[in-house]
């Protein structure tokens, strides 16, 4: 088959060209041979693959019991082989290319124990607006489980501080009601009296949480302010807003 053809011409490259050991064109072998079955079970040639189906050989190799290491290796060949098919003008573009492995999905998130969320939150210095601003965020991401999409795109009409609850639009446009709880609530309260009128500039957004120059914060910009707290709090540099979420 045409796609066999094109697996023994990338392997005949690594041996003859890029001249690996025989045990890496082995491993290389033996990688692309897994993504050439998981081919078969969708029905497409290995030129054919789309990113999404890549994305599920990755979560079919982890599902399968392979260690995250080995999953990473057969994830590498697979961006290897691709960008081989492009250079000799089999495909147009790469559909591996920034694909990932080696992360469990299958397993849950990491997340972090109570005592871990309030060292987080304990890190921004009230004192300052900023501060304010960053510790209100972080326990209306902690006390709701908003995506950073939603919460950097709250308006202060979408905030019920004395119902205790806020309205937010999540995925596919959906509007949905989302409990505050008390911490949070007084929170938000406290910032929109203190912090938020100091931020403000004439022309700033209707967005709750702005940025130190009025503007509108981005999801960008609140994963640095996440980072360099998480950073201070002396937690694992991997925790992601996506880990809060499941917190």
């Amino acid at each position: 088959a045409p796609a066999d053809r094109d697996l023994d011409r990338y392997l005949d490259h690594l041996r003859v060209e890029r001249r690996l050991a025989a045990n890496t064109v082995e491993s290389y072998a033996r990688d692309l041979g897994r993504l050439a079955a998981f081919a078969r079970t969708v029905g497409a040639p290995v030129t054919g693959v789309s990113r999404a189906q890549l994305e599920a050989f990755v979560r079919q190799l982890l599902s399968d019991g392979l260690a995250p290491r080995s999953a990473a290796r057969a994830v590498a060949s697979t961006r290897g082989l691709y960008r081989y098919l492009v250079r000799e003008g089999r495909i147009a573009a790469s559909p591996a290319e920034d694909l990932h492995g080696g992360r469990p999905w299958p397993s849950l998130p990491r997340y972090l124990s109570p005592d871990e969320v309030d060292r987080l939150i304990e890190q921004p210095d009230p004192a300052t607006p900023l501060g304010e601003r960053d510790r209100t965020m972080l326990e209306v991401l902690y006390a709701t489980g908003l995506r950073v999409s939603e919460l950097v795109a709250l308006k202060a009409a979408d905030i019920n501080v004395s119902g205790g609850y806020l309205t937010t639009t999540g995925k596919g446009g959906k509007q949905r009601l989302v409990p505050l709880g008390d911490r949070a609530a007084a929170a938000v309260r406290r910032y929109q009296q203190h912090a938020r009128p100091q931020l403000a500039k004439p022309g700033s957004p209707p967005r709750l949480f702005l940025n130190g120059r009025g503007g509108a914060l981005s999801r960008v910009g609140f994963w640095k302010i996440l980072k360099g707290h998480v950073r201070r709090a002396g937690l694992r540099a991997d925790i992601s807003p996506h880990a809060l979420r499941h917190s």
